[in-house]
């Protein structure tokens, strides 16, 4: 959990600098590119809001009409970052650069004066793209390290096995979102050179069409993330049999009749089981096993919060 913190606070800092520049570069130069890259990054920064509110939430203490805890908050606020910030955003991007291809757009800027210094207005886009991609680097830094920590501790095989079979949707948002920041950082910057070479705005309103399908693209890959959790998901099989293998492996413990585990939470793990005992254990020994069988599991995969074994003889 205070590794996810750190990825959006670091990305919440990193999108909010950049929103703001993005904007002023826009209203310099009236570049499509641009204001799609502002609508990206105020979407980025509305993104990191909702997730932060996810996390606070999902750490409130089990109640009773919450006997799993409220983990599943940051699925929820997750997927309605999906749909309300960065299908709108990628919307309105798409929408206005389609509109100045279709009826002429803006990314020269003309001439600036600045501090007594002038100079052509398509350098300010430049830079603030230049600088868009260092601060985006920076957050992309920290949530690529953050996954790769998840990598090495749960085995998977890289960033694609992660993607399907992850919980920690935080991580996972703020990972996809600098990414796709970085490429429509790029995408602007190549848009705004190449009307400025050619003399032809086409070129920046074309970057605007991209950086808005690559937003909504986003938006249908990561309401479909998590989707699956909000359903409830189990563990991927192979760390489920080693689980249920634990269980069968105990002394005094006959048979699993049935072995389910569920996401409730980021991180968090409900397992269920009916377990068949020998015949000829007491209560009190089945109650001590039961225990044991629990630490275990929690031991195996700190994931596992909740354990719940129905004793069968």
């Amino acid at each position: 959990m205070a590794g996810s913190r750190g990825v959006v606070i670091a990305a919440l800092i990193a999108n909010g600098a950049i929103a703001v520049l993005k904007f002023l570069g826009f209203l310099v130069t009236q570049s499509p590119s641009m204001l799609s890259e502002t609508y990206h990054s105020i979407s980025d920064t509305g993104n990191q809001v909702f997730l932060l509110i996810g996390i606070r939430y999902s750490g409130k203490e089990e109640s009773r009409t919450h006997p799993f805890g409220y983990g599943k908050a940051q699925f929820f606020y997750s997927f309605l970052v999906s749909v309300l910030l960065f299908g709108i955003a990628g919307w309105e991007s798409l929408k206005h650069g389609y509109d100045a291809i279709m009826h002429g757009g803006h990314a020269l800027g003309g001439m600036v004066t600045l501090v007594g210094y002038t100079f052509p207005g398509w350098y300010v886009n430049v830079v603030v793209l230049v600088g868009a991609i260092g601060f985006e680097s920076y957050a992309f830094k920290k949530a690529a390290a953050e996954l790769r920590r998840q990598i090495r501790e749960y085995e998977w095989d890289g960033i694609v096995d992660a993607f399907r079979k992850t919980s920690d949707v935080t991580t996972l948002t703020a990972f996809t979102e600098d990414t796709i920041a970085l490429l429509g950082a790029g995408i602007a910057l190549v848009g705004v050179i190449l009307s400025e070479i050619t003399g032809n705005a086409v070129y920046d309103a074309i970057g605007a069409v991209c950086i808005g399908i690559l937003l909504m693209s986003f938006s249908v890959a990561l309401a479909w993330e998590n989707k699956r959790l909000l359903l409830g998901e189990s563990l991927p099989e192979q760390v489920e049999k080693n689980l249920q293998s634990i269980v069968r492996n105990h002394p005094g413990v006959a048979h699993v009749d049935d072995f389910r585990t569920v996401h409730v939470g980021p991180e968090k793990v409900l397992v269920t089981a009916d377990v068949s005992f020998n015949s000829g254990l007491e209560t009190n020994d089945i109650d001590t096993d039961i225990t044991k069988i629990e630490d275990k599991l929690k031991a195996e995969d700190k994931r596992v919060k909740f354990v719940y074994l129905e004793p069968e003889v």
